[in-house]
């Protein structure tokens, strides 16, 4: 049997630590950001669209990854949805009228926050997968173990 493989304490630490820097930046990048309200709340949507988005990419990828379960046009629409967030909020982000040191922070935090929804993503699926194939190698533990029945029933006749 091929052992079941989970990532170590010191991964998820780093993976959930990266997300949650991400997260801070972003949001300490979107609390100060100078300039009108309606370009504040168009980047936290964005932001917030993105994000979400990037976590359903990120399933339908794996979820479709050997063979595939989705119909073609969920496909579209999840590839769509992604793309759409990536560009919309880029496109805020260009036309906003800021320091473009500024803009810059904003953008690295925001493509930080995109790359650690991906890793965040694949690690809690990686966790999920290892526990039902435990939960699985359990199972057929416990029915080899498990008296057949046949065996131990008298026939009267």
């Amino acid at each position: 049997m091929t052992p079941i493989r989970h990532d170590t304490r010191a991964w998820k630490a780093q993976v959930w630590t990266s997300f949650g820097a991400a997260v801070a930046l972003c949001a300490t990048g979107l609390a100060w950001l100078p300039g009108q309200d309606l370009d504040r709340a168009f980047m936290v949507m964005g932001y917030l669209f993105t994000t979400s988005s990037a976590f359903v990419l990120s399933k339908h990828v794996r979820d479709n990854e050997g063979r595939r379960v989705d119909a073609p046009l969920w496909g579209l629409v999840v590839w769509a949805g992604f793309g759409l967030a990536m560009a919309l909020t880029a496109w805020g982000l260009v036309r906003m009228e800021i320091n473009p040191t500024y803009k810059a922070f904003l953008g690295v935090c925001w493509l930080f926050l995109v790359s650690s929804v991906f890793t965040l993503a694949k690690t809690l699926r990686d966790a999920h997968e290892a526990a039902l194939a435990e939960a699985r190698a359990e199972g057929r533990l416990a029915a080899l173990d498990a008296p057949t029945g046949g065996d131990d029933i008298a026939t009267t006749r």
